[in-house]
């Protein structure tokens, strides 16, 4: 049986925005394995590899919950910090967004049309517009009756309750859907492109069919459209190869990492460069096969089942599922710097989200009411911690 620590809430959630800064270009660099990778050029930051001593972090970390910033939460997702303080969240399996305030006030701004929730389906990732602040734009990525999509939505705050999201824009469509391995996570990078992990819904041939969205990290304008850079000039396809991907994060150099979902054995944390493939259905975790990419690090299922990382402190962290742990990696560059750590196990039951809120603060979202939990009472809930 797992205890809930309830920590209480003493103070205002402070303001929490990712600062995304543009750049970003393609070239060769040591990969972890030994071969070689698609990089950032010499001409970006995030061609080094390895940071100095005084940067790196050390190799033993430390999480403290500093305070529940809400709870009583059905299903949430996809989560999105406000410029503001306050919070977005997605109910996958109700299809509503929720504006939770810096006093913790939980209040429904709206439902996504066309949302058709089942199995690991349904309203899934959130991000804003790296121009929020003056277009006010909110993009989803959600289950419908036929497929997986993404959509952006006005936020206008004038609105009453309940009716504050605009109708959707559709600016993807087509992503195959499945009652399993849907991906979900969506994000903006530092180039200021939006990024989704997609899953290849169980039929492993996705994954290494070219034509499938299926499988695959995508990378598009706000608009959804191919980006300069992307493998295939006319693709949104960015990498190849994933079971299930649901964690997207960059490192302070601009390095994309992103979280991978077993079969049976090997759960991954990967990093990603433009034409990467990571070979699923024919390698899992580290099978070093010409023309494959390795993990940086694996797991056991048992222990991981990852869904959500960020980039804090010099370390990924990863939320598991049915790990029910969060999992510190400290990095020097691509490199694992020591052996992975696992903090709050069994404590707060699965783990879905994790976002970086500062240099050294996390909000972390449990998953105990998705259909695979066991609830307690005040679940689902978001912590925020504070990291080393």
């Amino acid at each position: 049986m797992r205890t809930v620590q309830r920590p209480a809430v003493t103070a205002l959630l402070a303001a929490a925005a990712l600062v995304l800064t543009a750049g970003c270009s393609s070239g060769t660099a040591p990969r972890p394995d030994g071969g070689t990778r698609s990089t950032p050029a010499p001409s970006s930051p995030g061609a080094s590899t390895s940071a100095s001593a005084a940067d790196l972090p050390p190799p033993k970390g430390s999480v403290k919950v500093t305070r529940t910033v809400a709870q009583g939460l059905k299903s949430p997702w996809g989560v999105a910090p406000l410029p503001d303080g306050g919070l977005l969240v997605a109910s996958r399996d109700e299809g509503t967004v929720s504006r939770i305030d810096a006093a913790g006030k939980q209040t429904v701004i709206g439902s996504v049309p066309g949302v058709k929730p089942g199995g690991e389906g349904g309203l899934l990732g959130l991000a804003l517009s790296p121009a929020f602040a003056s277009d006010h734009q909110v993009y989803a990525y959600f289950t419908t009756e036929s497929d997986n999509r993404i959509a952006r939505m006005i936020y206008d705050e004038k609105r009453p309750a309940g009716e504050q999201l605009g109708a959707p824009d559709t600016i993807l469509r087509g992503i195959p859907k499945g009652t399993i391995h849907n991906g979900g996570r969506i994000a903006f990078g530092p180039d200021k492109m939006l990024y989704a992990g997609t899953g290849e819904t169980g039929d492993r041939g996705l994954a290494q069919d070219k034509k499938s969205l299926g499988g695959k990290i995508l990378r598009m304008t706000p608009d959804g459209q191919p980006v300069h850079g992307n493998p295939e000039a006319d693709s949104v396809v960015y990498s190849s190869g994933h079971r299930n991907v649901q964690g997207l994060a960059w490192d302070g150099a601009k390095r994309l990492w992103a979280s991978e979902f077993g079969q049976d054995t090997w759960d991954e944390l990967n990093v990603i460069g433009p034409g990467d493939n990571d070979g699923w259905p024919l390698v899992e975790g580290k099978g070093s096969k010409p023309g494959f990419v390795d993990p940086v690090e694996q797991w056991k299922t048992s222990d991981a089942s990852p869904s959500g990382v960020a980039y804090a402190a010099g370390s990924i962290w990863m939320a598991s599922l049915r790990g029910e742990r969060l999992w510190r990696i400290p990095l020097d560059g691509t490199k694992p710097l020591a052996r992975p750590e696992a903090f709050l196990t069994s404590t707060y039951g699965r783990l879905r989200t994790v976002i970086a809120t500062g240099p050294h603060t996390l909000l972390l979202v449990t998953s105990e009411t998705d259909g695979r939990g066991t609830p307690k009472p005040g679940d689902d809930r978001i912590l925020e911690l504070e990291v080393t």
